[in-house]
């Protein structure tokens, strides 16, 4: 009896809806898979994407080699080249040479469309420091310093031939150029492209298109206004540049990370923070004194958790009744009981990551030629 009417109590639960990335996926598959079969070029010849793999780690290794399946499916040259720790035995000679020659061999092979590399492996500067070093033409990851500068100033669209494998000191194409009469649809100047974006933040941020919370009805560029979002974890390779793509939309976003909280936005929290630039609009940071994690989930339409730890754990219960949870790390940050409180769950995002690689890759290609048409 006891049994029967606690089964009951439990079927009366709204359970959230689970949203799996390979229902994202299914999309952005379609659209590569188009793009592939109806390139003369990539007929002749497949695009060519490189991945540099210099850790022992597990991890590391299955993403790898995800990785290059994922590739295989829709037409892609993947190859993994081993080199420093991974390489180190396997052929009797030692370790060879390391992950930086590497990529400089990469960026000067002709035949190379796309370099990705398996982070971390130093940690700290000496990763950012590599990042800089893969050519802005093959960086599928965004990382380069000319892309994560566009990023973080909201500069949506560039000219090709300023992709160079050293600084440039040209100011790209700004947002304001390209609106015209219709704001609330994309339009790329002549001449221009679409900036590299790095591939999880965007692969969440089309997550978060697919699943509603962007609003279409309001002006490109400010899509993400009215919502509060909670991003847990500041890594420059995932939570920073997440945090400024999502305020850069027009969002309210808390920064949680494990000594500070910041938000991130393109509005000044207070009279005391205004400013003029004659930049472009983008984010600006502001700490956040005072405030906790407890806080910040009360508030956040959307949570999104990037903690590498399988010991963390977010508290169902100071979830925002009805809110969307999207789980980035490997490990997952939220409790069983989590759609008990969330209206959409998204447990993992590595498929999304990949396809924009992907999406990335086939755009380098096309800059690729354009810069190969200037003679450059």
């Amino acid at each position: 009896m006891s049994s029967s009417t606690s089964n009951s109590k439990e079927e009366l639960i709204p359970q959230g809806i689970l949203i799996t990335a390979n229902k994202v996926h299914t999309s952005f598959k379609t659209e590569l898979l188009t793009t592939i079969g109806n390139s003369e070029k990539f007929n002749k010849k497949s695009p060519y994407l490189i991945g540099i793999l210099s850790t022992k780690k597990e991890d590391a290794k299955i993403y790898s080699e995800f990785t290059k399946k994922a590739c295989e499916q829709i037409g892609i040259n993947f190859e993994i080249r081993l080199v420093g720790e991974a390489r180190e035995g396997l052929d009797g000679k030692g370790i060879g040479i390391d992950v930086e020659e590497a990529i400089l061999e990469a960026n000067d092979d002709p035949d190379v469309n796309g370099i990705m590399v398996y982070y971390p492996i130093y940690g700290g500067r000496q990763d950012q420091y590599l990042q800089s070093v893969v050519s802005p033409q093959k960086d599928v990851e965004g990382l380069n310093h000319q892309f994560l500068f566009n990023l973080y100033h909201n500069i949506r669209f560039i000219s090709p031939i300023t992709l160079r494998p050293i600084p440039s000191s040209h100011l790209p194409i700004s947002l304001d150029s390209k609106i015209n009469n219709n704001k609330s649809i994309e339009q790329i100047p002549n001449g221009s492209v679409k900036s590299i974006l790095p591939c999880t933040p965007l692969a969440i941020v089309k997550v978060l298109e697919f699943i509603g919370v962007y609003n279409k009805m309001l002006e490109y560029g400010d899509k993400a206004r009215g919502k509060v979002i909670t991003i847990i974890n500041r890594s420059e390779v995932v939570g920073r540049p997440l945090a400024a793509l999502l305020a850069n939309d027009g969002a309210r976003v808390i920064s949680v990370d494990i000594d500070s909280i910041v938000e991130f936005s393109k509005r000044p929290s207070n009279s005391l923070s205004t400013t003029t630039s004659k930049f472009n609009s983008h984010h600006i940071t502001t700490p956040l004194i005072d405030f906790n994690l407890k806080q910040a989930l009360s508030i956040s339409d959307v949570v999104i958790s990037a903690v590498p730890n399988s010991n963390y754990k977010i508290s169902t219960k100071d979830l925002k009744d009805g809110c969307i949870c999207v789980n980035v790390a490997g490990e997952k940050n939220f409790e069983s009981d989590v759609r008990e409180k969330a209206s959409i769950y998204v447990p993992s995002v590595g498929m999304m990551t990949i396809a924009m690689l992907q999406r990335n890759l086939l755009r380098l290609c096309e800059y690729q030629d354009m810069i190969k048409s200037a003679g450059l």
